[in-house]
Order: C-alpha cells, then sequence, then structure tokens
C-alpha cells in the first residue's frame, strides 16, 4: 500500500492497525530464531480475562476493516481466524501454542490491505453482514471469558 494511494486519514487508521497487529502478533524476535512471537499469547495465558481484552482487540481490527468497507466473504474470513484463536486458545496448553503459530491478527490486517489495494463498492448486506458477525464474535468472546472465569472461581473452591 503506497502512501499516496489513501486519503491521509485512511493512511493513519491503516498505520494504527499494523502497529497493533504487530504488537499481538509479532512484537519479539525469538533469539536464534527468525521467528516473533506477539503479547497475544502471552495476555492469553490470563485465565478468562486474557482471551477477553485480545480477543476483544482482534474485533476491533475486524470492526476497522468493516469501517473501510471490506466485502462480507473476507470479514467471513476474518472473523473465523478470530473465532479460530479464541475457541483454541481456551484449550490449555494446545490453545497457547496454537496461539503463537496461529496470527489471526497479522492475517486479518493481510487481508483488509488485500482489499484496498482493490476496493469494491459495499452493499447494504456487507453492512448487515458486519454488525452480525462482530456482535457474534463479541458474544462468544465474552461467554468464553465468563464460562473460564467461573470454572477458575469452581476450581480454587475446591
Amino acid at each position: 500500500m503506497t502512501r499516496s494511494s489513501l486519503p491521509e486519514h485512511h493512511l493513519a487508521r491503516l498505520t494504527r492497525l499494523r502497529r497493533l497487529s504487530r504488537l499481538l502478533d509479532n512484537a519479539i524476535a525469538l533469539p536464534g530464531t527468525d521467528y516473533r512471537v506477539g503479547l497475544d499469547p502471552l495476555i492469553g495465558l490470563l485465565p478468562g480475562g486474557g482471551d477477553l481484552f485480545t480477543g476483544l482487540l482482534s474485533v476491533y481490527i475486524l470492526l476497522e476493516a468493516a469501517r473501510f468497507k471490506v466485502p462480507a466473504a473476507t470479514l467471513g474470513r476474518m472473523g473465523f481466524n478470530i473465532l479460530l484463536e479464541v475457541v483454541t486458545g481456551t484449550i490449555p496448553v494446545v490453545g497457547d501454542l496454537f496461539d503463537v503459530a496461529w496470527k489471526a491478527n497479522a492475517q486479518n490486517v493481510a487481508l483488509l490491505e488485500r482489499h484496498l489495494q482493490a476496493p469494491r463498492p459495499s452493499t447494504l448486506a456487507d453492512q448487515i453482514f458486519a454488525v452480525a458477525i462482530i456482535a457474534l464474535l463479541l458474544f462468544v468472546i465474552i461467554s468464553i471469558a465468563g464460562f473460564s472465569i467461573w470454572l477458575v472461581r469452581q476450581i480454587l473452591q475446591l
């Protein structure tokens, strides 16, 4: 995406999303490797609250993509990336390892950038789908976080 191909306010939003994605998925270089991890899997280690916080940040990226008028098919792929990361992230150990590898936020920003290279007009159906997928993701993320917190409380009461 070249500097001149987007209006300044769009470029600023895209830059913020790139930075957030990098922070969540690729902020820390693993010594001796070319692999990077972000804060997402580290924050996700906090039972309930960690996955809630990182899930909400992922939904924010999708919300911004909807504001860029990304079509429903792309929003669906972005939503699937988030859903897979959030649901798999609830499985102890396996979910944490998956979170290191999946990088949903980086994938979603790449999908957004691909759309911005060849944008198409948004339809009413795209906008309705955007609202629906955001609502669904928020429901799932908050439900999983609530269940995780409840489960931790039950375990601590034993």
